[in-house]
């Protein structure tokens, strides 16, 4: 019996030396991040890997005084600090600013997998317990600095996504979209709220983001994969990787695009009406693939996950294949490079950053936490034409930097959600624990 466990031991010793030594030798990118961005970025081939690039970054934060580094002709400023985990932004039209103090729901499961995962969030600054709360922010004599706050809403579950049609303020949890009645100025929300529609919980990819239609009429719920690459099965992805459009009146919703692994920011082109999202691509292909992208979205769109990636290219590690979905396979518009994370999506309504940034569209980049070198953590600009796309040949140009230490192992924050206040780009920085304020210098 001894000599049973010595052996049993002795494996476990040796595969999780294995498992170390694969995180030890990460995959290294062989090309640039910005080769692997624009319209026609470099889609080399794959070099799957049984354990995934592991490279943190250390959360940090800030240290008094500290602040990203803005763009040539704009200023950087806190418009408000000691926030806990702040994630999403939603601008009411009073000009008040609701954040989504939020993070995952308890992490649950066992296994090296999970334990690995759990300390990986741990390093990235995301094992913090939910603050499961929204938060108010007023700048009352709009000098760019949130002066009050309170407590919006508690009492929630993962809370993201948050949107204002009428007096009724729809709030997406993990696992349902909620209505709550608002007035103009109210400060705090006490009202019992309304259940409009389950959402699938549990698995990766909690965040839940809605937005309302032009006319107000429909909301469209964002719903990331349970998985990577539907490894655990198909029937526990229903409902999953796809942009759900919903009648609030009905209480009934329809899937409207699929096949987009974790869909998250959503925001309509005010010049064209075009619905635009950000999606975070699968892992595990190596440091250059396959990379986030920036995309129109219209009814019935499949944008290939999990059989595919950026328009049709396979991913061999799928079982099933599916073959016959091949050419249904929507190409992106926009590619964001691999592994940035790129999840807060604004376009800019009017010229708060001057001329250069007048027309286009914001995307932050929370940051990679598998690929070397580190890719994202960053707010950068996409230039658009008057057709409604992506300048042809256009990079992104980089708005907000500095996230990184110079040796890249140190995070003082993470950008994520995005939007235009009062005077001024408004970015939720979840590491820092601060909404910074973007504004044209001087």
């Amino acid at each position: 019996m001894r000599r049973h466990i010595l052996i049993v031991l002795a494996l476990i010793v040796i595969v999780a030396a294995g498992f170390w030594f694969w995180i030890s030798r990460p995959d290294t990118a062989r090309v640039p991040v910005a080769a692997v961005m624009g319209a026609r970025p470099d889609i080399g081939a794959p070099r799957d890997q049984w354990v995934p690039t592991v490279k943190v970054a250390d959360a940090v934060g800030w240290k008094d005084g500290q602040t990203p580094a803005a763009a040539p002709g704009l200023a950087v400023n806190a418009f408000a600090t000691g926030l806990d985990h702040p994630r999403w932004l939603y601008r009411l039209p009073n000009g008040d600013v609701l954040v989504a103090e939020t993070n995952s729901p308890p992490r649950t499961g066992g296994g090296i997998a999970a334990v690995v995962m759990r300390r990986l969030m741990d390093k990235a600054g995301a094992g913090v317990p939910s603050a499961n709360r929204i938060t108010l922010l007023r700048d009352a004599d709009h000098d760019g600095v949130a002066e009050a706050r309170s407590v919006f809403l508690a009492g929630l579950n993962s809370p993201f996504g948050m949107t204002l049609v009428g007096d009724s303020l729809y709030v997406a949890d993990t696992d349902a979209l909620l209505r709550f009645p608002y007035k103009s100025g109210q400060a705090v929300i006490t009202a019992k709220p309304e259940k409009i529609i389950d959402l699938p919980g549990g698995g990766n990819h909690w965040a839940r983001n809605v937005v309302a239609a032009p006319d107000g009429t429909r909301l469209y719920v964002t719903v990331g994969s349970s998985s990577n690459i539907a490894e655990n099965g198909l029937d526990a992805e229903q409902n999953r990787a796809n942009i759900l459009e919903v009648d609030p009146e009905a209480k009934t919703y329809r899937i409207y695009a699929a096949g987009m692994r974790n869909p998250n920011g959503v925001d309509f082109d005010p010049a064209t009406g075009q619905m635009w999202a950000v999606v975070n691509e699968r892992d595990m292909m190596g440091s250059d693939l396959p990379p986030d992208y920036l995309t129109t979205v219209a009814l019935g769109d499949f944008f290939g996950w999990p059989w595919f990636y950026w328009g049709g290219y396979p991913d061999t590690r799928v079982e099933p294949q599916n073959p016959a979905m091949q050419e249904y396979s929507k190409r992106p518009d926009y590619a964001l490079g691999p592994h940035t994370a790129s999840l807060g999506l604004a376009f800019a309504r009017s010229p708060l950053l001057g001329d250069r940034f007048a027309r286009g569209a914001f995307v932050s980049q929370h940051g990679s936490w598998n690929r070397k070198p580190k890719s994202g953590y960053k707010l950068i600009y996409i230039p658009f034409d008057d057709r409604g796309f992506p300048v042809k040949g256009a990079k992104p140009i980089d708005v907000l930097t500095g996230f990184l230490s110079k040796d890249e192992d140190e995070a003082y924050g993470r950008p994520v959600g995005v939007i235009e206040g009062d005077n001024g780009l408004l970015v939720a920085d979840d590491v820092g624990n601060t909404i910074w304020r973007v504004s044209k210098a001087g």
